[in-house]
């Protein structure tokens, strides 16, 4: 990052216009400045000074700036190598009120961009006024971005302690020479790593969660078996790696001041693994030099982001096309062999190393994700399984989050207590389905955990507890965690997401006028936010506010017609406001749209019932008990249809199955001595 000067810009700005998506750009200069007519939020060109360069190769993007101290990133960027503009988002038709916007909340220097390329930097934003006063020590990336402040350092060597021979290892900066694995890849991470940080006040710590939350690789921004697929970039996908678990780090492929691999092609891999096995046509089954033959094309395949950077997934994997075949993920070498099917390439392997593969994470990861009747056994083999990387381990609990059983909670409540923070941190996550009491004990104690984001994750759990069920050896380290949650939630404000979350946490405390007021701020920022909608729904109906409520609904619909939750939000909203047409009609929309909530089914089956349509309400609760079998109110619910219509025989086989999924549940005592249980 640099100001914007003849020196500095590489773009051609000599009068040249450029049409994208049908939007027309021109790019010129006013005597020493730079400026770009393109589209404003208002939908009509306008001239918009270029302040600052943005980036070196193989794309250079230009900061524009705007009142409240934003920066903002055109979604035009110059191809360094090929000399010529392009869209880095070809295809993507953006309204010019839309988030995604190169004017909106996605395309912002001060929240997106900034942290990674100057040097200690800090964004400074204000949540009351909506604006920025982002400072730096250096505007561009320097020695200090990875060594740490160099005046302690200066002081240190100039003084009489190092003078006199009282050595203190490192000499106060960061990343030596010889450091460890851990210290370099958690120094590269921040930047390297699709990761959110914490605080502006960074504790000094080896652990990288005491001031960053990384992404784990759900299907929400990676391939269902882990690899990348959105702007993931290096950190998750290596934490995967067998590399990783075998001590290798950053330095021993990558000069860390040139940017450069410190070896061309295959010898950098050569440096650990046997020429004789590894570089030859045995092994690789491509003729020597030809592209196939080169490790990184088969174990390290690339994806271009941003329109024209390669990139290239760390996660070191064995392509899998019998994977591909089975659950359509995607391969290495359907990257080169696009004309033919993966069951062909799927049969190349078993032709070269037989029918069986060695296991890998991904065989059971993949299930996992699926979220159906068979994912439970898998995620809990992945947590199980002594040798799966510690950020799978994460994944696995992030999945079993979903599943409200028994057993899922007892293999979540295990992993509280397990050396990776990452662990811990998912783990707590994935307790907000279950009921305080099934937690309380065994969270207790995480409220005072070393690591600052599991601190906070305990935290967010007890937060929605009233205060006099906080069992009182724990009230004193909730307050504490407590502050560091909100410190982080405040934080976090400059992101549309952020709001939201800090709404959420207002909600949960009946804080009413700060919810509905950070869920707001939110929507301004995107308001095709849906989860915020429904949740600002809830708040209104909470508040007695209905007609607010059924607008926002209405207006969420409209982002997204095809949402089961929405329709199940309009058909609670609708009975309890005594319109049983329509909330009829909307729990049969989110029926048909196929939800996998429990509640839909168990909501619109005692609906039936009551308008006394037995074989409708048996059929909608068999529905829903062949989504979600473990679910103990839907046969609860199917006993008391069977009972209504007189069906003894089939309200006791119900009951039994009730009995043996939930036996000690008071209010089905009563049921099950009723039924001669």
């Amino acid at each position: 990052m640099l100001p914007a000067n003849d020196s500095t810009v590489k773009g051609d700005f000599n009068d040249v216009t450029f049409t994208a998506d049908g939007i027309t750009s021109k790019f010129h200069k006013k005597g020493s400045k730079f400026f770009i007519n393109t589209e404003g939020s208002d939908g009509k060109n306008h001239d918009f000074e270029i302040k600052y360069i943005f980036g070196h190769k193989p794309l250079q993007q230009y900061l524009v700036q705007f009142p409240g101290g934003r920066l903002q990133v055109p979604r035009l960027s110059w191809d360094v190598n090929k000399k010529k503009w392009f869209n880095q988002y070809a295809g993507q038709k953006i309204a010019s009120h839309d988030w995604l916007h190169w004017t909106g909340n996605a395309q912002n220097w001060n929240t997106m961009c900034a942290t990674c390329h100057s040097t200690n930097l800090h964004k400074n934003y204000d949540t009351k006024t909506d604006t920025y006063k982002t400072s730096y020590s250096v505007i561009n990336v320097s020695c200090e971005s990875c060594h740490g402040a160099g005046q302690k350092h200066l002081n240190y060597i100039n003084g009489s302690d190092y003078k006199s021979g009282d050595k203190v290892t490192g000499s106060f900066m960061k990343l030596g020479k010889n450091s460890g694995q851990l210290e370099q890849i958690n120094t590269c991470a921040p930047c390297h790593a699709r990761i959110s940080e914490i605080s502006p006040k960074h504790i000094d710590s080896k652990e990288i969660m005491d001031n960053y939350i990384p992404q784990i690789p759900d299907t929400e921004f990676f391939h269902a078996d882990g690899q990348v697929d959105d702007e993931d970039y290096i950190y998750t996908s290596f934490l995967q790696s067998k590399m990783y678990s075998k001590g290798v780090k950053c330095s021993n492929c990558h000069n860390p001041h040139s940017i450069k691999l410190k070896k061309i092609d295959n010898q950098t891999c050569l440096q650990c693994h046997i020429q004789k096995k590894y570089d030859t046509p045995k092994h690789t089954f491509h003729t020597i030099g030809s592209n196939g033959a080169l490790c990184v094309n088969c174990h390290m395949p690339g994806k271009l982001y941003m329109g024209n950077d390669l990139r290239h997934d760390h996660s070191f994997r064995v392509p899998r096309p019998d994977l591909s075949v089975k659950y359509g993920t995607p391969n290495a070498c359907s990257n080169c062999h696009k004309d033919k099917s993966e069951k062909t390439l799927a049969d190349a392997v078993i032709k070269w190393y037989g029918p069986n593969r060695k296991y890998h994470f991904a065989d059971d990861l993949i299930p996992g994700s699926r979220l159906d009747n068979q994912s439970e056994s898998h995620l809990t083999q992945l947590i199980n399984i002594q040798n799966t990387p510690n950020i799978i381990k994460a994944t696995a609990l992030f999945y079993l989050g979903s599943i409200n059983s028994q057993t899922s909670l007892k293999t979540i409540t295990s992993c509280l207590n397990h050396k990776d923070a990452q662990v811990r941190y998912r783990a707590l996550r994935s307790l907000s389905i279950f009921a305080p009491s099934d937690w309380i004990q065994n969270v207790g104690p995480l409220l005072s955990d070393k690591v600052r984001a599991v601190r906070i994750a305990a935290a967010d759990l007890f937060v929605g507890l009233p205060k006099d069920q906080i069992p009182s050896q724990y009230v004193t380290a909730f307050e504490t965690a407590n502050k560091e949650l909100v410190s982080y939630l405040h934080y976090q404000t400059d992101f549309s997401v952020g709001n939201i979350m800090l709404a959420d946490y207002y909600l949960k405390i009946q804080d009413y006028v700060n919810a509905e007021s950070f869920y707001l701020k939110g929507l301004k920022k995107d308001d095709k936010m849906n989860y915020a909608l429904l949740n600002l729904s809830s708040l209104y109906n909470a508040v007695g506010k209905n007609d607010a409520s059924l607008h926002v609904l209405q207006k969420a619909l409209k982002n997204d017609p095809k949402n089961d939750r929405i329709y199940y939000n309009l058909a609670l909203l609708y009975n309890e406001t005594n319109n049983s047409t329509a909330a009829e009609t909307a729990f049969a929309n989110a029926v048909a749209l196929k939800s996998q909530n429990p509640r839909v089914y168990y909501n619109y089956g005692l609906m039936l019932n009551a308008k006394k349509n037995f074989k409708a309400a048996e059929t909608i609760l068999q529905k829903g008990i062949a989504i979600s079998p473990n679910t103990p109110d839907l046969y609860y619910a199917l006993t008391f249809v069977y009972i209504q219509s007189d069906n003894k025989t089939k309200a006791q086989q119900t009951a039994i199955k009730l009995k043996q999924l939930d036996p000690n549940n008071p209010n089905y005592q009563g049921l099950f001595q009723n039924l001669g249980l």
